[in-house]
């Protein structure tokens, strides 16, 4: 037996006890006469000491000792003088009687300390080290309780966890797909699933009414804080089920984890928002609704003043910022380079400060007079005290320019705390969005989804007012899932296709075998995927997907602790019927 407990494990209770321990040294303390180490598995640290009074040579083999060596020892537990409350085994500390260097380690590259003085690259290098952090573990660790409770959960609700397949055939809507070369079919090649979408909707006309699976999807697209090449999915479909019933039994599951993962008891119904609300009030569909600040539009009151900025604009628009009248000079001026930045791209900020006396100061004083202030505040709801921010332009950047502002001055104001959740549903997205450099309609969600029965036949004759039977899941401001109910008919699945510029050739040799799976009985349905990830880390308080993934990629798609992605032989091509063709410059 290499150990008989953790380093996790032991408490004051088991004082006097006789313990075998094992793991890795996290530091060591040499005080003379006295030689403390610190031993860290996954559980804990617990901690050693070696008495050079009692045996001198087992504390020179103690201060001898390298971080990271991985040692075993046995000893006696006792309560320690000099209690650790940081630590659950802060009240004990084993006296050592016998030590094993079981493998010895080089100097690591970066200190193994939560807050570690390596950079993310030198972490991703040696992320089998980085693991080894307590903050790193404890994400995981969360994702792993987080994965239970979503089994626990579904399984309650007679859902059956189905695997799908990982090599499939390439479908064109999306974003780009991962490709793989088959030897045995040579010039042919499968795709790696962007989402099990197609197998799950095969599900449902089998008749397994109720799937879900924690299940891996790849998409070949440029990264960022909250995307990986290869992510995880919590993935369900239901048959014989309307948007409600959909709504309500993941409301339902969402209920469950914060409640067993996070200690968090949500007792309401969420709120729901349409699209078009969401878009109008704050300038996004995954609104942070865990403050106020909602968007009002001015255009009528503001336009025809001869100010040419607001004279020219397409929209006006504000936000009132409760209690922040008193903004200097100077913070205002960073806000207007805050919203300049390229990325938020507005013209330029128009500020308008309610006292505490009561005046009205305003950076447009010259075209607007004191009763024009007083008439913008009352359309704000504002008071004494409050800061009133005013975008004009085109309306879609502007409200995106708005949006950017709401949550900067959230973040100023201390109004997204990280420990406080407001979830809410947003529905009613349109089904289809143009895009004018191909002139043509995209499926907003995919192909699939079901539009509103009441606008069916706006199909024909103004496709960008369908609405679809989608909705989207948003916690502050992160939209951690989406789904819709689907298509289940042929003809319209047909009709569908035919807006998005299939032929009825080309919908045939992408789809054709879901559309033939249709002609056999197919239910209605509908699902939702949750972007795993994105909970993990929500729930974790961090921004980054990376850190609840054992072995994330960087920025640039690549693993650096394995070197991938890499070339592979001129054999390995040759067998695969593949030549590789320089890129020109």
């Amino acid at each position: 037996m290499y150990r008989t407990h953790t380093n996790g494990e032991l408490r004051i209770e088991n004082a006097d006890s006789r313990v075998i321990l094992c793991g890795w040294v996290q530091r060591i303390r040499n005080l003379g006469g006295m030689t403390f180490v610190d031993l860290r598995d996954r559980y804990g640290i617990t901690q050693l000491v070696f008495d050079a009074e009692k045996n001198e040579t087992l504390a020179a083999e103690a201060r001898s000792l390298g971080r990271e060596y991985v040692i075993q020892v046995e000893g006696n537990v006792s309560e320690r003088s000099a209690k650790n409350p940081k630590l659950p085994t802060g009240d004990i500390e084993i006296i050592v009687q016998n030590l094993t260097v079981l493998n010895a380690s080089e100097v690591p590259p970066f200190t193994i300390e939560e807050d570690t003085d390596g950079g993310d690259e030198l972490r991703m290098k040696y992320r089998y080290l980085d693991l080894r952090r307590s903050n790193v573990r404890s994400n995981l660790e969360l994702r792993h309780r987080m994965a239970l409770e979503v089994r626990n959960y579904m399984s309650s609700q007679n859902f059956m966890e189905v695997e799908t397949p990982v090599l499939m055939k390439s479908t064109p809507e999306g974003a780009r797909d991962f490709v793989v070369p088959s030897r045995m079919n040579s010039g042919r090649f499968y795709a790696l699933p962007q989402s099990p979408q197609l197998f799950k909707q095969l599900l449902m006309v089998a008749g397994f009414d109720r799937y879900f699976q924690i299940v891996k999807c790849f998409r070949d697209e440029d990264l960022r804080a909250d995307r990986q090449p290869e992510f995880t999915q919590i993935d369900c479909e239901m048959s014989f089920v309307n948007q409600e019933d959909v709504l309500n039994t993941f409301e339902g599951m969402t209920k469950h984890l914060f409640r067993t993962v996070k200690g968090v008891e949500i007792d309401y119904n969420f709120p729901r928002l349409s699209f078009a609300e969401a878009m109008e009030s704050y300038g996004s569909d995954k609104p942070d609704i865990r403050f106020g600040m909602k968007f009002v539009s001015l255009k009528d009151k503001l336009s025809a003043r001869d100010f040419k900025m607001f004279d020219d604009a397409e929209y006006i628009g504000g936000i009132c910022a409760d209690g922040c009248a008193a903004y200097t000079r100077k913070d205002i001026d960073q806000l207007t380079d805050f919203v300049r930045r390229p990325q938020v791209g507005a013209q330029g900020l128009v500020y308008i400060r309610y006292g505490s006396d009561g005046t009205l100061k305003s950076s447009i004083d010259k075209f607007f007079s004191t009763n024009d202030l007083k008439a913008i505040a009352e359309q704000f709801n504002a008071k004494p005290n409050d800061l009133i921010l005013i975008l004009a332009g085109a309306k879609k950047k502007t409200l995106s320019a708005l949006c950017e502002l709401r949550l900067e001055m959230g973040n100023r104001m201390g109004l997204r705390h990280r420990n406080s959740f407001a979830p809410l549903w947003v529905i009613d997205f349109p089904l289809l969005e143009w895009d004018d450099e191909t002139q043509r309609f995209y499926a907003m969600h995919h192909p699939f989804t079901s539009p509103k029965k009441e606008d069916i036949a706006l199909l024909n004759s103004d496709p960008a007012k369908v609405r679809a039977n989608a909705y989207d899941l948003v916690i502050n401001g992160v939209e951690i899932g989406g789904g819709s109910i689907r298509i289940h008919n042929g003809d319209l699945q047909q009709k569908m296709f035919k807006v998005l510029g299939f032929t009825k050739q080309e919908a045939e040799n992408q789809f054709g075998f879901l559309m033939n799976a249709f002609k056999y009985g197919a239910p209605p349905h509908g699902g939702i995927a949750f972007g795993f990830d994105r909970w993990a880390s929500l729930f974790a308080g961090i921004d980054s997907i990376r850190d609840v993934i054992a072995f994330p990629k960087n920025n640039s798609g690549r693993d650096v602790m394995n070197d991938s992605p890499s070339t592979i032989s001129d054999a390995q091509l040759e067998e695969l019927n593949i030549r590789v063709v320089e890129k020109k410059a």
